[in-house]
């Protein structure tokens, strides 16, 4: 991701077209070691392509992705009915038995 990061923000700059060299120099910058074969491999097969066509695409694809809770609120109103008041006996159960902590004393008595 910091080499992609790295080639996306010398795009932004105006390098159309970063190098490898291009991409270890800004890493080098904040301190980064850079692996050459994968710098070599992004190049590589980023080489020819636009992109502003590949995030667009990219984003497309994102869009199709289910994000949210939408799926797991469902689930628990299928079934989840018997399983909420038997979870809340519990609470009730468990608040009594955690009633005599205090040993007779409130906090504002």
């Amino acid at each position: 991701m910091k080499y992609l990061a790295a080639y996306l923000l010398l795009t932004i700059g105006g390098n159309t077209a970063p190098a490898a060299s291009d991409i270890s120099a800004l890493l080098a910058t904040v301190g980064v070691e850079t692996e050459s074969e994968r710098v070599e491999a992004l190049i590589a097969q980023l080489a020819g392509k636009d992109i502003n066509e590949l995030i667009a695409e990219g984003s497309s694809k994102l869009a199709s992705v289910p994000a949210g809770g939408a799926s797991a609120a469902a689930a628990p109103a299928a079934g989840g009915a018997a399983a909420a008041a038997e979870k809340a006996e519990e609470k009730k159960e468990e608040a009594k038995e955690e009633s005599d902590d205090d040993m007779g004393f409130g906090l504002f008595d």
